[in-house]
């Protein structure tokens, strides 16, 4: 099993190796817009490791926010980071996932878009005053598939702290959600491999 091979083989380190899994597709044209994937996944055992999230929103959702979020960022605060690139991508590459209220998300795209998008982590949008902590629950176990115009692509799937099993779960819900967008199905994936982070690839079979 790849999955353990690869867990046995991650020597010991100072820190918590990620697990990611490698996919390698063919026989598909990724410069067409409609045959890239981009599709955030929740992941049945996780991430294994601490997900930051951002509220972007003000009274009730940031109020309720407090607690839940790693960041809450109020309308005001968003005209400060707007003017501050360096702040903006700062937080942009501290945060995985951002979560902002619907009425803001022309506001967000306009001022913070530029930052956002091209890393994928334009904000999901939340009704104003709605209880964030489902959706940020949900988000600490989701991992986002996106292929821009690339054949190869990474997804992390867990960390060594995880069971082979809870990993090899979490690598068949990415792979069958792939083969769903994918017009020819597994004729599309050309191989795929799980690895530690700094570990050697294994080859699925």
């Amino acid at each position: 099993m790849a999955v353990q091979k690869a867990l046995e083989g991650a020597k010991k380190r100072n820190f918590v190796e990620s697990v990611e899994l490698a996919v390698n597709l063919r026989d598909i044209d990724l410069s067409l817009p409609k045959n890239r994937i981009q599709e955030d996944i929740i992941l049945p055992k996780g991430r294994g490791k601490k997900v930051r999230v951002a509220v972007i929103g003000g009274g009730e959702l940031a109020l309720k926010a407090k607690d839940v979020a790693d960041v809450v960022i109020t309308p005001e605060e968003l005209g400060t980071l707007a003017g501050d690139k360096k702040q903006a991508k700062k937080l942009a590459n501290s945060v995985d996932f951002f979560i902002a209220e619907a009425p803001l998300m022309a506001q967000v795209g306009k001022r913070l878009g530029t930052v956002l998008g091209p890393r994928g982590k334009m904000p999901k949008p939340i009704a104003p005053g709605a209880d964030p902590a489902p959706v940020i629950d949900n988000l600490r176990k989701t991992v986002t598939v996106r292929t821009k115009d690339k054949k190869t692509f990474h997804v992390p799937v867990g960390t060594v702290e995880m069971s082979a099993e809870d990993i090899a779960e979490n690598v068949d819900v990415v792979m069958n959600r792939v083969l769903t967008h994918l017009e020819k199905g597994k004729h599309n994936i050309d191989s795929a491999y799980v690895k530690t982070t700094m570990g050697a690839s294994e080859k699925l079979s």
